[in-house]
Order: structure tokens, then C-alpha cells, then sequence
């Protein structure tokens, strides 16, 4: 269970099951209602010209919104909490709410790919400049500010590798210069690590993933500090982004089992993680949560939990064709992108030409497991038919 209180009076696990609930403004109805919405009508010209009502349009907030983003608030400490259509989005529209014209922004160089595509091909077009760094280096990072540096961007761990990063020490560097530091949180959730309790400004997560929790429907999620928040809610609004209903209904759905469903996801993939350290056909295992794990150190300082995606790599000397006979065999393991939902999944890892602040092997042959809520002897089992697909 976790135990770390929210800003709010109680226990994560008791904001989640109430947080954005409203019965007695609904009749009386647990869930907040699916509101479809675009027109919103007014009592008056006063009413309507003087901002005396909530709501006004559809893309400017709704009951079903407001429960989500309250929902968030609560979870994360945040001063708002805004939506968005992906977690790509998020990470684009909280780029762009803290950068202009001239600005420099530091990116972890273990950055999720769809992050980097971003920012090598749509910030340089803006006047940004991008400059990638080695997520060890923690206070070093001073190193690196220059007198354009105005942002910061932290994910911990990293993609496809799992490295840690010290946010604290991150976070404390960039204040000197009033940088704003980002955080892509996907990973733990707000449930299992507070990024502005860190220190970062915008928390960053692919809703996708856990918050919803059923690979059914597409969602981002940014949580902005007081200093970072004014900047994000007028971008926001400015460029009209808008998440349906139904996605939010999902959402919200997803929140009220994120603890339990997290706890059995930590709890499997910590089993299978060490399993795998036993065997022949693997090197090693890419999981802080594993006192093995070189950022474990960093991981149990600020983290209260772990999820059920992590890496590992096959034995040296395995080849590619070795690693698809791998996959190919799997038959519970999905071969897929995204992770968080109900389902396992697994996918070959590549990092040639993954990274340019930092060197990693390109000859180790590598994979990425998202441990889903079937039964760990399964899965076990179904790993086990892969490395006999593989090597015999």
C-alpha cells in the first residue's frame, strides 16, 4: 500500500477512490456525468459579458473535466492540471508553454523517442535550440547552462534503459538560473513518485498508460507548479486543445484502480525482473526497483513504488535473429508499443542511433517487457518458450 500523503488531508489510495467526485451536485450519482458539450447558454448579457458563470464553451472546461483535472490536482500537488489528446501532446504544449524564440532546453538524453522527433524537428522551427545530455550527471549539469537556457527536460527513469536521474539535484541546479524543469512521469505515475515535490515545475505523464489502464483509449496529462501554471493554462487555451468526454470518462474509470492495479504490476514484475536474473540467456536486468539495479539507490529515495515495464538484455554473443526467434514464440507476451494496460507486452530494443549525448553499446542485444496482470507463472513459463525459440 502506498503511505505517502497528498497535499490534501488523506491517503493516496482515499484521494483516489473520492477525488473528483461530486454525488450531491449529480443527484446523487457516484460517477460525474459524461457531459457532450459545445454550446453553453446564458441566463443574461450581464452573466455573459461579465464572466459570472463556470462554463462557457465546451473547450473551455466541463463537470467531466473539471472531475479529472481535480482528480489529478489532488494526486500530484499541483496548482492545475490541464489535458491533452496524448502524452505527446502534453510533452509538446508543456515544451512550449516555458520556451520562445532564442531559448536553449536541456533533454535527457535517454528521453522517450517520440520526445526527441519532437524536439529535433518542431522546436528548431520555432528559434529553440536542443541540446541533448547525460542523465548522470545530476548537479553537473551546471555545466551545461548557458544564458538562453530556460528549460530543463527529466525522465526517470529513461527510456529503453531505465537509468535514474538525481531530480533533486537537477531541479535545485536549474533554480539558480529560473529555469523551468520537466518531468516525464509516465512511468511510476503520480502514485508512485511527486515530481513537484522534487522540485520540477510541469509533470508530465501518458495517461495512456496506467492512468487509464486499459490500452482503450489515448490521454495526456500535465501538472504545473504555481510558478509554472499561468504560462501552461493560457497556452492551453490559446491553442485549443480539447479532450473528448468518453476519453476522460476512461480516464476517471482508470483512476479509481491505479493503486491496485500498480501494486499487482510492481508485485509481478519485480518476481519475473528477478527470475531473470537467474538465467543463462540474460546479462542483466534494466529495473531500479531491483537492489541490482544501479539507480536503486536514487529509485528508493524518491520513489514509493515501481511498474511492470522494465529491460533486459540476452547474454553476449545473441543475435538479432536469435532475438526475433525470441519474441516470434511468445504467445502472452503482445508484441506492442505502449504499456499500462491489463496486458503484457514485449518488443525488441534498438539503440543504435538512439542517443547522442551518450554512447551505449549497440552490440548488446536487448528487449522491453511490460508485465501485465496475468498470473507471473505464466508469463514465466511463456518467457521460458522464447529463450528455447531462441537458443535451443
Amino acid at each position: 500500500m502506498t503511505t505517502n500523503k497528498p497535499t490534501a488531508a488523506y491517503y493516496l489510495d482515499t484521494v483516489l477512490a473520492h477525488a473528483g467526485s461530486d454525488p450531491k451536485n449529480f443527484h446523487g450519482f457516484v460517477n460525474p456525468p459524461v457531459v457532450h458539450a459545445s454550446t453553453v447558454l446564458f441566463p443574461d448579457v450581464e452573466t455573459m459579458t461579465g464572466g459570472g458563470q463556470r462554463y462557457t464553451y465546451g473547450r473551455r472546461g466541463t463537470p467531466t473535466s473539471d472531475a479529472l483535472e481535480d482528480a489529478l490536482r489532488q494526486m500530484e500537488g499541483a496548482k492545475g492540471v490541464k489535458l491533452a489528446n496524448s502524452g505527446l501532446n502534453a510533452i509538446a504544449l508543456a515544451c512550449l508553454s516555458c520556451l520562445g524564440q532564442g531559448d536553449h532546453i536541456l533533454i535527457a538524453d535517454t528521453a522517450y523517442g517520440p520526445t526527441r522527433h519532437f524536439a529535433d524537428t518542431v522546436l528548431p522551427k520555432y528559434g529553440i535550440e536542443v541540446e541533448y545530455y547525460d542523465p548522470a550527471l545530476g548537479a553537473g549539469i551546471r555545466s551545461l547552462f548557458k544564458t538562453n537556457t530556460k528549460a530543463v527536460f527529466t525522465e526517470a527513469p529513461g527510456s529503453l534503459t531505465f537509468e535514474m536521474q538525481d531530480i533533486r539535484a537537477i531541479a535545485d541546479a536549474a533554480k539558480t538560473i529560473g529555469a523551468t524543469v520537466l518531468m516525464d512521469n509516465t512511468w511510476a505515475s503520480p502514485l508512485f513518485c511527486k515530481p513537484l515535490e522534487l522540485g520540477v515545475d510541469l509533470s508530465i505523464q501518458a495517461g495512456t498508460k496506467y492512468i487509464v489502464g486499459h490500452s482503450d483509449t489515448m490521454l495526456g496529462t500535465i501538472a504545473a507548479s504555481e510558478k509554472a501554471w499561468p504560462a501552461l493554462d493560457a497556452l492551453h487555451g490559446a491553442m485549443g486543445v480539447h479532450v473528448a468526454p468518453d476519453d476522460i470518462y476512461l480516464a476517471l474509470r482508470g483512476l479509481r484502480t491505479l493503486s491496485v492495479r500498480l501494486e499487482r504490476h510492481m508485485r509481478s514484475a519485480l518476481d519475473i525482473a528477478g527470475w531473470l536474473e537467474t538465467r543463462d540467456e540474460v546479462s542483466r536486468v534494466h529495473y531500479p526497483a531491483l537492489e541490482s539495479d544501479p539507480g536503486h539507490a536514487l529509485w528508493k529515495r524518491d520513489f514509493t513504488g515501481a511498474c511492470g515495464l522494465f529491460a533486459f538484455d540476452f547474454k553476449p554473443g545473441t543475435t538479432q535473429e536469435q532475438s526475433s526467434a525470441f519474441f516470434n514464440a511468445l504467445k502472452l507476451f503482445g508484441l506492442g508499443y505502449s504499456w499500462g494496460g491489463f496486458e503484457s507486452l514485449a518488443i525488441p530494443v534498438h539503440l543504435k542511433g538512439a542517443r547522442t549525448a551518450t554512447a551505449p553499446d549497440s552490440s548488446v542485444v536487448s528487449g522491453r517487457l511490460h508485465i501485465g496482470l496475468e498470473d507471473p507463472r505464466d508469463l514465466k513459463a511463456d518467457l521460458e518458450a522464447g529463450f528455447k525459440a531462441a537458443f535451443g
